[in-house]
This record gives C-alpha cells, structure tokens and sequence, in this order.
C-alpha cells in the first residue's frame, strides 16, 4: 500500500496550530490559506453548496450560519458578500478556539462578522442554534476521534444542514503545493506539505460520517484535490431530497 493509501494515523502537528506560534508567523499562514481558497476557488466550492442548502429559503428569514475553526474569517465574509447579492438576511458567525487568530480576523476583515472563542468540540451554543454549520479547511487537523465530535457538536448546533469542506489525501497534490509553497515562509510550506499528507480521502470522509451517525449529508470530489460535504436533515422543508445536495 503506498503512503497516499494508507490510513490516516500518526498525525503529524501543523505548526501554526501550535501555542507557542508567533503573531507574524501565524499570519504568514493565515494569509496563505486565504490566497488559496481564493485562488483555487476553495470558498466558490463552499458557497455554491450553501446556494444549494438555501435554494428554497423562504423570504424575508433570516439565514444563520456558524462558520467553525473560522480561521482569518474569509469564508464568513464570502457568506456575507453572497447573501446581499442574493437579497437573504443572514447572520454568519465564525468561532475559532485561539484568541491570535480571532485578532488576526479582527484586525483584517473590513466587513463586521460577530467572533467568538470557543472549542470545536464542545460548541457554546444551544441545540439548533443555528441553520446551517460549515467548517473549511480544519478537520484534517484533527484525528479520526476528533473529526468524529466536530461532525456530531455540528450535527447538534444544525437546525437544517452541515458544510463540512477540506482537502483529499493525493500524490499529484502532494506536488503542487511543493510547487505552489517554494518561496513561501518555512512554516507556510511545512504546514501545506503536511496538510495534503494527512487530508482525507473520500471513502474516509464517508466512514467518519457513518460513524458520527450522520446519514442526510455526503462527500462530493471536486476541483483541486478538494472534497465537500453537504445535505439537509430529514424532515426540512428546504429541499425535497436532501441526499442530492
């Protein structure tokens, strides 16, 4: 079995993740991961699954949405652009467990996103508080067990549906971001090359999903090496047939 199909196990620590990151270098990462969603249309992908959820939103509603590990804030900012342009009411938070990177999505987010620290797996908030949970670019962090507990506290906080994107485990992507990161800040390209080493491939996703018992939301491939999650719970009135979102 080669390395890009083995298991995901012995994960090995992003750097930015650690505690002990400085304010600089953790911006250095934070800025990367913004280029690239936006680059490679990472948040276009999150967003047209969100069109999909809300395609028979009723009007006048406001739409919730919490965006989980919000990172810089981009993809609730993206969430926001898209809502006005749609003419939805929305009221997009993002949550993240450390208080730099909350400066950080503070300090460089022109439009005013409520944001809050708070832990992934054990979110501060009541049972459906919110319409729709989405989570970019965070689970591959974490292992199985953990991915796991995202996916139910998601789960738990969704009234209608969950989000759930990142990225697919892949040789071909493996080099790429090799390519992509070479003048990059060390740390930016320790962390990339990392991130495609431990991402996931879809028959993974679809497992983690089984085992959080979640039955309504499935994994799509799709363009650069990315994969997304989405659907409906049973019984909304948003969508027919969930299982096609």
């Amino acid at each position: 079995m080669s390395d890009w199909q083995h298991r995901r196990q012995d994960l090995e620590s992003e750097e930015m993740d650690s505690p002990t990151v400085s304010k600089s270098r953790l911006a250095a990462a934070l800025r990367f991961i913004r280029r690239v969603n936006a680059v490679f249309g990472y948040t276009r992908t999150t967003l047209s699954h969100l069109e999909r959820l809300t395609r028979n939103w009723p009007a006048g509603r406001v739409l919730r949405v919490l965006d989980v590990a919000t990172g810089s804030a981009d993809v609730p900012v993206a969430v926001a652009r898209w809502a006005k342009r749609r003419g939805i009411a929305v009221m997009c938070v993002g949550i993240d467990l450390h208080q730099s990177t909350l400066d950080y999505a503070t300090q460089n987010t022109s439009t005013i996103i409520p944001l809050v620290r708070g832990d992934a797996l054990r979110l501060p908030f009541g049972d459906g508080a919110f319409d729709i949970v989405m989570t970019s670019m965070f689970t591959h962090h974490l292992p199985d067990n953990l991915v796991v507990a995202v996916l139910r506290e998601m789960d738990r906080a969704a009234t209608h549906g969950i989000i759930l994107a990142d990225l697919l485990r892949n040789k071909r992507a493996y080099g790429w971001i090799t390519l992509f990161t070479m003048f990059s800040d060390p740390m930016v390209r320790h962390d990339a090359r990392v991130s495609v080493k431990q991402a996931f491939t879809i028959a993974e996703i679809t497992e983690l999903l089984q085992d959080a018992d979640i039955n309504y939301a499935h994994a799509r491939q799709h363009f650069g090496y990315r994969f997304v999650v989405s659907g409906l719970k049973s019984g909304t009135p948003m969508a027919t047939n969930p299982s096609a979102v």
